[in-house]
């Protein structure tokens, strides 16, 4: 009994990880955008701050690549480098730089509510590349199909209705408080605020088909992940560093300090580089690259909260109710992935074996009949005409 019950709580927290591997990664990129968002408002340039933080990301995960992954390392031929190479185009450089660019230009709410949907994207992208299959006689494709729409729904909503503020137990006394996100709105012209919103749009296409990339490309480094993450962030700080070159000239940008731009820069580079890009490819390798970004929702739920404390931000209606439409779908979502892990699982035991073995069976049953019909006929025939079947004997060996 107690070995059983070893082997349940075992089992229970290996097919656990990945859920909380996740949530707690949502938890590392919310932390990531207040910190970000306070650094870009004092001034920093994001173009720098993707550098360092890639550059700090390198010299935090190469160690571990070196220390625990030095044996059979895959061989870079050119194919592998080209996947490396627009892996570090599409994460570092693309996607970061375009959304600290949004960013700047919105907020941190605002960004969330667009990167939401991420996982759509993904879904559509997987579709396409024939990652994922859909067929809509199958209730857990409905399911993802649903739910995909669901949290592109809430997102939405969140964008482009407000409503009124949901005034929460800690946000009574700061009530009549400057609204963060209404000042940024109304401050910005509507060609600003477009040009955020369409950055950001570009980040999370350039997001979703960074985890579509990955998910290939942990096809060669199965064992060796901690090395892809190096090599992703060593490539991404060279691609990062030769595009400030060309987008910012003053030399004073890259003077950092004791500060919220140093914070930012180490933040980013430990939590939100290596230790993501690590524990993402773990669950990519795992789950595959829907499941990962079907927890990016999540994200805006703790931003929101976190904004409401740290940035002064309001929650408003439309966020709340948005947010309950993106749990909604994400929860369907994963659904409709538990009921497919489910059926890949059970269909090697149920359905491939038997029709093998049977038509093995039935094969050799119909050649020990046909050799016993030819042995009996042969007997026979010997039996008839003895010296004929010599004859044909001594023919055949000839």
């Amino acid at each position: 009994m107690g070995t059983e019950k070893l082997r349940s709580c075992a089992n229970f927290l290996e097919n656990s990880m990945p859920y909380f591997a996740m949530i707690l990664l949502q938890f590392g990129y919310a932390g990531m955008n207040v910190i970000a968002k306070l650094s870009l408002n004092g001034g920093m340039s994001h173009y720098v701050l993707v550098v360092y933080r890639h550059a700090i990301a390198t010299i935090a995960i190469a160690p571990f690549a070196i220390i625990f992954e030095r044996k059979a390392q895959p061989k870079i031929t050119f194919p592998i480098f080209i996947q490396i190479f627009l892996l570090a185009l599409l994460g570092p450089v693309i996607d970061q730089n375009l959304y600290y660019a949004g960013l700047k230009l919105t907020s941190p709410t605002f960004s969330c509510a667009i990167s939401n949907m991420l996982p759509a994207m993904t879904f559509v992208i997987a579709v396409l590349c024939r990652m994922e299959k859909i067929n809509m006689k199958k209730l857990r494709c409905q399911a993802k199909v649903i739910g995909t729409m669901l949290t592109v729904a809430g997102a939405m909503l969140m964008t482009l209705y407000k409503g009124p503020i949901v005034e929460l137990f800690w946000t009574k006394d700061t009530l009549h408080s400057k609204n963060n996100a209404t000042n940024i709105t109304t401050s910005s012209s509507k060609d600003t605020w477009l040009l955020g919103s369409t950055l950001l749009i570009i980040s999370t296409l350039a997001w979703a088909s960074l985890f579509v990339l990955q998910a290939k490309a942990i096809e060669t480094y199965k064992n060796h992940q901690l090395t892809l993450t190096s090599l992703i962030c060593f490539f991404g700080t060279l691609l990062a560093f030769a595009t400030t070159l060309v987008m910012e000239q003053k030399a004073s940008v890259w003077t950092i300090g004791w500060d919220m731009n140093l914070l930012a820069s180490a933040y980013g580079g430990i939590v939100a580089s290596s230790i993501s890009y690590y524990v993402q490819g773990l669950v990519i390798k795992k789950k595959g690259p829907v499941f990962a970004t079907s927890f990016s929702p999540l994200m805006m739920i703790i931003v929101a909260i976190m904004g409401s404390f740290f940035l002064a931000e309001h929650i408003f209606l439309g966020s709340a109710i948005g947010s309950i439409l993106v749990v909604t779908g994400l929860y369907s979502v994963l659904w409709g992935k538990h009921k497919e892990q489910v059926e890949m699982k059970v269909a090697p035991d149920d359905e491939k074996p038997l029709p093998t073995k049977s038509a093995r069976l039935n094969g050799n049953i119909g050649k020990l009949s046909e050799s016993i019909d030819q042995l009996s006929e042969a007997k026979s025939f010997q039996k008839v005409e003895p010296n004929i079947s010599v004859v044909i004997i001594n023919c055949t060996i000839s």
